[in-house]
């Protein structure tokens, strides 16, 4: 028998896996394994790594996998356990403590009753014990669809890594009661459709758990790339949320109900920003990079550069990481968002310590407060645009792809906007949508280092007249939407007589001529 499969016959237990479920008493315990390959191959046996520092692994364990680990005769340290009901002050509702499930509740109540012009709180459903998990939109027309991107941040999937959501609190505030007065946050606000989930565990804050109530690791069980899924929400994916934890559910309904364009999800146990891919099936401690890996990099670097602690940090170089090259993770929510979805998300570990003392709330909303707001602005950058029927006018759910790359977005279908996060350069776009519209390449967009490029596309079927066939009056049609020709247009392009072909290049041709 190899020494892997030796391994991994030690360590898994065969009920259960990375995401859970662990009912009960769960232990905090470090493992210290002999060099790199020993520490890939605990990561990979099915335990619930929380965090790898060099050959330490953390691990939250049930008592049979902590017998399991302790047969291994590596040397092994419990550091905490499971369950341990943080303290709350029960009453206040205010920044700067803890809050727990009720006090959070009404503090976003207030915040959504007090601005209601630019504020609305709604629930994305129930988490296992029947707790609402708490979504806030701040836009300025918060009722109405419009070409701005959108944002979201989520906070405590882990329930006892909380920094998170009293961070999400703080950011609501800032952005609430400055509007109107701070003309950074008013264009924010204006441009942009902000979402903040800050409690998405609140069963596991309550019990004091890193769990959810079934004992789960919400992070270890969205669907995984290719087992679950190999296709996109646009191309017709079933979602598959059927059977997964209730919170996980609400989550994954919610993204896709919405075109997401940017997405951090928080965290506390490590000061870094972990960026796609977490899985891509390699081992652990080999790059996994999505085909937008200097974007990720990029927008990684924006939030720790404006974090001072994670900026100044030596493990991670810049404080950043690419996931897999940390530690491989199966089934988490930053991997599912990018290939499902489209939405570019990373993961920010913002704490060495997973829950801080009250008396440093304010120290920490100091220094993850430009960071929040240069990361969340992010979202402007690149191209973006509309994307209609060039007869009617009406949006389109489109697909758009940037020569060179492989990973397309796709339009809001509400309005038919797109917004493609892209790097200062030059691009050539694609854009295509499903029936018989002429796909269009638009070439040569230039990206700028701040603002967005503008590009509106009308694309058009073939079979403009209705009629189910592609014929003469088409094509005709066609010719008349070219009237800035002076001369008649010849129908057919290559002598072969008047074909679908013949149309297609006149409609590309005079796409490109609006």
């Amino acid at each position: 028998m190899s020494f892997a499969i030796l391994l991994v016959s030690l360590l898994t237990t065969p009920e259960r896996t990375a995401d859970g479920p662990r009912i009960g008493t769960v232990y905090i315990v470090e493992v210290t394994v002999p060099d790199a390959a020993h520490r890939a191959e605990l990561v990979a046996a099915g335990y619930d790594v929380s965090n790898v520092r060099g050959n330490v692994v953390t691990i939250y364990a049930a008592p049979d996998e902590v017998r399991a680990l302790e047969a291994t005769g590596w040397p092994i340290r419990q550091v905490g356990v499971q369950p341990a009901p943080p303290e709350y002050d029960v009453l206040t509702k205010a920044l700067g403590v803890y809050h727990n499930y009720a006090t959070l509740t009404d503090a976003l109540n207030a915040y959504a009753a007090g601005h209601p012009a630019i504020c609305r709180l709604s629930s994305l459903g129930e988490s296992v014990q029947g707790r609402d998990i708490w979504a806030m939109l701040i836009t300025n027309n918060p009722d109405v669809e419009e070409d701005e991107p959108e944002f979201k941040y989520v906070a405590t999937m882990h329930g006892n890594e909380q920094l998170g959501t009293e961070m999400c609190l703080y950011l609501i505030d800032h952005l609430l009661t400055n509007y109107g007065q701070d003309s950074r946050i008013t264009s924010l606000v204006d441009t942009t459709a902000i979402w903040i989930v800050p409690l998405m565990n609140p069963d596991g804050l309550e019990l004091g758990r890193r769990e959810n109530a079934h004992g789960y690791d919400l992070n270890r069980s969205f669907p995984e790339y290719p087992e679950d899924f190999t296709g996109t929400l646009y191309e017709g994916e079933p979602l598959g949320d059927a059977g997964r934890e209730p919170e996980v559910a609400a989550i994954m309904r919610w993204t896709a109900d919405n075109s997401f364009v940017l997405s951090a999800n928080y965290h506390t146990g490590e000061l870094v920003v972990n960026y796609p891919y977490d899985d891509d099936g390699k081992p652990s401690l080999v790059d996994s990079p999505t085909p937008d890996d200097l974007l990720f990099e990029e927008i990684s670097r924006l939030y720790a550069l404006n974090n001072p602690m994670m900026h100044q940090q030596s493990r991670f170089p810049d404080g950043i990481t690419n996931g897999a090259v940390w530690y491989v993770i199966e089934g988490g929510m930053q991997d599912w968002n990018y290939r499902f979805v489209s939405c570019n998300e990373v993961t920010l570990e913002i704490s060495t310590v997973w829950r801080p003392p009250q008396s440093a709330l304010p120290t920490y909303w100091a220094d993850n407060a430009e960071a929040m707001l240069a990361y969340l602005e992010a979202v402007h950058m690149g191209v973006r645009g509309v994307v209609v029927d060039g007869e009617t006018g009406e949006p389109l759910w489109a697909k758009v792809t940037v020569e060179g790359n492989a990973h397309s977005v796709f339009t809001d279908p509400d309005v038919g906007d797109y917004h493609r996060m892209l790097l200062p350069g030059v691009y050539d776009l694609a854009f295509s949508a499903q029936g018989d519209y002429v796909p269009q390449t638009v070439r040569d967009v230039e990206v700028q280092e701040a603002t967005a490029t503008r590009v509106d596309v009308a694309l058009l079927d073939p079979d403009i007249d209705n009629d189910g066939t592609v014929g003469a009056t088409d094509v005709q049609l066609v010719i008349n939407a070219i009237l800035e020709y002076p001369v008649p247009y010849p129908c057919d392009l290559d002598g072969g007589g008047v074909t679908v072909t013949d149309l297609q290049k006149l409609i590309v041709i005079a796409l490109n001529r609006q």
